[in-house]
């Protein structure tokens, strides 16, 4: 006797801020949602027990196995498509009520040392979400120390880069950093540790990651596509766990944000139609969820619904994303 569709129970793996994500993007009964950042499935999963459809994306192979799972339990309602949000309104496959991205690296990923996301653990410097391209590694001992330096600063918000940078070049000159762990130790040696703080690494570990996997191009690329996707009353939530990519989200819905002030002695420029309205205020994780989950402590959800305005062209300007010439 086969089983109803989507009795199996869900898995382990609960991603933040979920009860606020369903919320955004209601009413999911019978609406057709686009999970642009797959991961472990946890976002997709919650929406097709709400009765929703999903088409998820994910460029990081390892997510198959929780892709199979999910095709199993949703047969009729489920579908996936190997690729990057950044060009999620071509990979749709037709019209969609809601895209939901988590931006970010998971917890799935730093669990697993092999792939070089942790300083945590010992594992190879990679941090490549898809296995392709340049590693951590090759940036860490090929680019200049100036390069470097601006690296760290503009993606990690690192305020000692020139002493790591310097550190690290010194250090290759010997040996190549090649493992998460060589280049933590390297970094703590640096600039110390207080008791109480965070890893010295931190920063510079996530200013790696986000060159190495382009995160500022892809969530901003993301965000023009969804955009060219949802139309009137269409819904996007967007999770994100730093401010520099919560700066991103919250300029896109409302471009006024990051537009200069308008002198009065100047002719005024018109407004252009909003195509975002209502735009939710930010929410964050409960005291409850954080105590779960301290990953959720550093997450910010940002959502809004679509008007009928025509999507804008893809532009960097006044979104705040940070440039670096050592990540170009």
């Amino acid at each position: 006797m086969s089983k109803p569709e989507g009795s199996a129970q869900q898995g382990p793996h609960v991603p933040v801020l979920l009860a606020e994500v369903l919320e955004a993007l209601a009413p999911l009964e019978g609406a057709r949602i686009l999970d642009g950042t797959f991961g472990a499935g946890g976002y997709s999963r919650a929406l097709l027990n709400a009765g929703a459809s999903v088409i998820a994306l994910d460029r990081d192979p390892s997510v198959l196995p929780h892709v199979e799972r999910l095709s199993a339990d949703f047969p009729s309602r489920f579908s996936f498509v190997a690729g990057t949000f950044s060009n999620l309104d071509e990979l749709a496959g037709g019209p969609v009520d809601g895209v939901v991205l988590d931006i970010g690296v998971s917890s799935m990923q730093l669990d697993q040392a092999g792939r070089g996301f942790s300083f945590m653990q010992e594992g190879p410097l990679d941090m490549r979400m898809s296995s392709e391209g340049e590693s951590a590694a090759d940036l860490v001992n090929g680019l200049d120390e100036a390069d470097l330096a601006n690296l760290l600063f503009a993606f990690g918000e690192e305020r000692k880069s020139r002493r790591i940078a310097h550190s690290i070049v010194a250090a290759r000159a010997s040996q190549p950093i090649t493992t998460t762990t060589q280049l933590a130790k390297l970094i703590e040696k640096t600039i110390g540790r207080k008791p109480g703080d965070a890893h010295p690494a931190t920063r510079s570990f996530q200013a790696l990651r986000i060159a190495v996997n382009g995160e500022f191009e892809q969530l901003v690329e993301g965000l023009f596509a969804s955009e060219r996707l949802l139309t009137e009353g269409g819904r996007l939530a967007v999770v994100t766990f730093h401010s520099l990519e919560d700066r991103i989200v919250k300029r896109f819905f409302d471009p006024e944000k990051g537009a200069p002030t308008q002198s009065r002695h100047l002719p005024q420029v018109t407004q252009e139609a909003s195509r975002w309205s209502p735009v939710a205020k930010a929410r964050k994780a409960s005291d409850a969820e954080t105590a779960r989950n301290p990953r959720s402590r550093s997450a910010t959800l940002r959502s809004g619904v679509r008007t009928a305005a025509a999507a804008r062209s893809l532009s960097y300007a006044g979104l705040g994303v940070p440039m670096s010439r050592g990540a170009a």
